[in-house]
């Protein structure tokens, strides 16, 4: 890092391994929790909708009552349960901090490590239908020289990963504490994969181990102009589309990262003692833009239940939302990133532009745009996103 002398010097986190032991996890939910949750959302005091208001104003309250009743009634929680706990899971400390994930081995020699970070309002769950594919691509079709061992961890302060040990879990001391997992589980060699909160860490691990990290792919490069007027000259067609709809974006719909960036335990309060306002907070950002998901759609009540399911069960709105503040509040280095760097941007998603995401990130090698899918690829595209990870990699193998 000596030529990168602008920069400012990285944390104390990042070097000497400081893993724990790693024990076996298994999510074992009392029933006692489940059914205090049935009986909280029986006794939900509802709020007045606008009239005529529809979605405008935000979540309406149809949607929610209905899918509210469904988490009460018809939701099946062990069922849940018990599909995560078909994959091996793991805990252990980092740097202080509790750290849980899975860790599913491929069962192909030589298959290239890989840690994959999920965002916010999702979790591990994100990523279930693709653990297959990407481990045994022999038994899902594809070529098992594509093959990965997948590690999976739940961010610092989301679900498992909690509670937070204390201040300052941004996404530079995240990357720090993936980088010391992975070399603790015994990887020297592997590559990295995020979306959302994600496509922010994966990065920042392709920074901070450079001599080891052989790529990094995301589903969103968030690289923002800098506010100079010169930037604005040249750019492409596509990437003033992408402006006019991050601006549209930043001001009709980024309340929840405003209110996360500055104020998040006061919100946490809330959150933590009524299920429908969890639900309603996090649900918001699994709909479109202007409304319900609709019918048909992948991200269906059973997917948004069980990703809100472990921020409820383990009271972790607040603190996962302390990620957006430590992240606003962090000193970020000025000096792109030079990890070979690959992009897979869908359709309903924030579209990446490139004249920015090349002054972030210097070694960008691939760059896919697709008329399919959205912010939440693993589940609704997941055969896309898997070949675009195996077309990826393959040239860094």
């Amino acid at each position: 890092m000596s030529e990168k002398g602008a920069e400012p010097p990285l944390p104390p986190y990042v070097g000497e391994v400081t893993l724990s032991a790693i024990e076996p996890f298994r999510i074992d939910i009392p029933q006692a929790d489940l059914d205090d949750l049935r009986d909280r959302l029986a006794r939900t005091r509802w709020t007045q909708d606008v009239p005529g208001g529809g979605w405008q104003y935000g979540l309406a309250s149809g949607y929610l009552k209905e899918l509210a009743e469904y988490w009460r009634a018809g939701y099946d929680w062990r069922k849940q349960e018990a599909l995560l706990n078909e994959f091996p899971q793991f805990v252990t400390t980092i740097d202080g901090q509790r750290v849980h994930f899975l860790h599913v081995r491929s069962p192909e020699p030589g298959a290239l490590p890989l840690v994959v970070t999920h965002g916010w309002p999702g979790s591990v769950v994100e990523y279930l239908d693709v653990i297959g594919p990407l481990s045994d691509p022999r038994s899902h079709g594809g070529d098992p020289a594509d093959a990965f061992d997948l590690v999976i961890p739940s961010i610092p302060g989301f679900a498992f990963s909690s509670p937070l040990s204390e201040p300052g879990w941004n996404r530079h001391r995240v990357a720090g504490a993936w980088v010391q997992l992975m070399h603790g589980l015994g990887y020297e060699r592997y590559g990295a994969h995020g979306s959302d909160a994600g496509s922010f860490v994966s990065p920042e691990v392709g920074r901070q181990d450079p001599a080891n990290v052989v790529g990094v792919h995301v589903t969103q490069l968030f690289s923002f102009p800098s506010g100079d007027p010169s930037e604005f000259a040249d750019l492409s067609e596509d990437d003033r589309k992408a402006l006019e709809f991050l601006q549209f974006f930043a001001t009709e719909r980024m309340g929840f990262n405003r209110i996360m960036s500055t104020r998040p335990q006061t919100l946490a309060h809330a959150l933590a003692d009524s299920p429908a306002g969890q639900l309603a907070w996090n649900a918001e950002l699994f709909n479109n833009w202007d409304g319900a998901r609709p019918a048909g759609d992948p991200l269906d009540a059973d997917y948004i239940l069980t990703n809100v399911m472990l921020y409820w069960l383990t009271n972790t709105a607040g603190s996962a939302g302390r990620l957006y503040y430590e992240d606003a509040h962090a000193e970020h280095p000025t000096q792109p990133t030079t990890t070979p760097t690959g992009l897979a941007n869908f359709a309903n998603d924030f579209r990446s532009m490139r004249a920015f995401a090349e002054r972030d990130h210097s070694n960008i090698v691939h760059w896919k745009v697709y008329d399919t899918g959205g912010h939440y690829a693993a589940r609704e595209v997941p055969d896309v996103l898997v070949a675009d990870i195996r077309d990826f990699f393959r040239a860094l193998r």
